[in-house]
């Protein structure tokens, strides 16, 4: 694999993968669940030309540990935060996509995190959510932990491909359900289902009129895990938000359609 992250961070005795590419302004990339910086892959490759762009995975995802403990949306905020202190930048910009922006607009009213503008993609903010899987695995955690690796793979392969509204390339598929089923994957993958909880973006809810950072709302128009209609909701919440959608990408528009969002976003953070 091609995507490797080179760079450690020690955050409550776990350690976290990270990686830097690029010169210029700072620019932090967070991705959601259950994704990892991988699938940023495209969007590092062109942000890094105009930008220099930090890149992570998430506690539990990825490269970083998958440990027996709180990986919740209640404690990414704080490494987020954490993360940009050890890096030493002051206000830089932010994109994040499902999971990620979530923790992007926490991060900002929770931790008070100062950011030049933000970008959020198809992010987890108005309840109620979850899938009917979500809530039976949140039900049955240790036993669909216990299932055979190859319905294992099977479940992870099929809920991923739900995501995307283009069909995904083999290898995408491969590399993304491989974090899942090597090195505590299995495990790992249910632990951060199980902990998705609502109070996390109840939090935030009452709070977007707070917001003061310039916010680019990104939205895939075929988003079958939250529909489009959030996103009008959420631009009207945020003071200012500007709203772009984009046409022929689900939820997984990060995979999809790398190349308008690189373009949109560019443009708004120039």
């Amino acid at each position: 694999m091609d995507h490797i992250l080179q760079r450690e961070f020690k955050f409550e005795g776990h350690t976290i993968k990270y990686d830097v590419k690029g010169q210029g302004e700072p620019l932090v990339l967070v991705h959601g669940t259950p994704w990892s910086s991988y699938n940023l892959r495209h969007l590092i490759k062109g942000l890094s030309q105009r930008f220099k762009v930090y890149y992570f995975d998430l506690l539990g995802y990825g490269q970083s540990d998958k440990p027996d403990a709180d990986v919740s949306l209640g404690v990414q905020n704080r490494l987020l935060d954490a993360l940009i202190r050890e890096w030493g930048i002051e206000k830089p910009y932010v994109v994040g996509h499902d999971f990620g922006g979530t923790t992007v607009l926490r991060c900002h009213l929770l931790n008070k995190q100062r950011f030049k503008k933000m970008v959020v993609i198809d992010p987890v903010v108005f309840s109620p959510w979850g899938s009917p899987f979500f809530k039976h695995v949140n039900q049955y955690e240790q036993a669909f932990a216990g299932v055979p690796d190859y319905i294992h793979k099977a479940i992870v392969e099929a809920y991923i491909k739900t995501a995307a509204y283009q069909e995904l390339s083999e290898e995408t598929l491969l590399q993304t359900i491989g974090f899942w089923t090597r090195d505590k994957g299995k495990a790992g993958f249910y632990r951060q289902i199980a902990q998705a909880d609502m109070a996390f973006t109840q939090e935030i809810e009452e709070k977007l009129a707070e917001v003061d950072t310039p916010t680019l709302v990104m939205w895939g128009e075929e988003d079958t895990w939250i529909p489009v209609e959030q996103a009008y909701r959420l631009a009207n919440a945020i003071p200012q938000a500007q709203l772009s959608t984009i046409k022929n990408a689900g939820h997984l528009v990060i995979e999809e359609e790398p190349e308008t969002l690189i373009q949109s976003i560019s443009t708004f953070l120039n």
